[in-house]
């Protein structure tokens, strides 16, 4: 993983992370890295969702981690650079977030 810009990087995917809390403030948006391949952005990519349902306490139902999420969790999206494909399907951090809270309520 690189942790700065892509330059010199031929193709690779790069995880670039806004914040649900600053909705819309691209002046909020920071890189996490780029990647070999889009596989490792997404495994990246996935992890920044799921550091946000390890810090949230037990008990809560999926809605409301859900909401909590979207209101101030991380988002992070891949963006093919160096003339890497687009993947068929693109990743939503939200979508995986959703997910990521039904399965943390039923957890706790």
């Amino acid at each position: 993983m690189n942790t700065g810009n892509e330059q010199g990087m031929e193709r690779g995917y790069r995880v670039d992370v806004d914040d649900n809390f600053h909705y819309m403030d691209e002046r909020e948006r920071w890189t996490l890295g780029t990647f070999a391949t889009y596989l490792e952005a997404l495994a990246a990519a996935m992890q920044r969702v799921d550091k946000f349902f390890v810090k949230v306490e037990a008990g809560k139902t999926a809605e409301k981690l859900y909401a909590e999420y979207v209101a101030m969790g991380d988002d992070p999206f891949i963006v093919p650079c160096g003339g890497a494909p687009a993947p068929e399907k693109r990743f939503s951090a939200w979508n995986y977030a959703r997910k990521c809270s039904i399965h943390r309520s039923q957890a706790s």
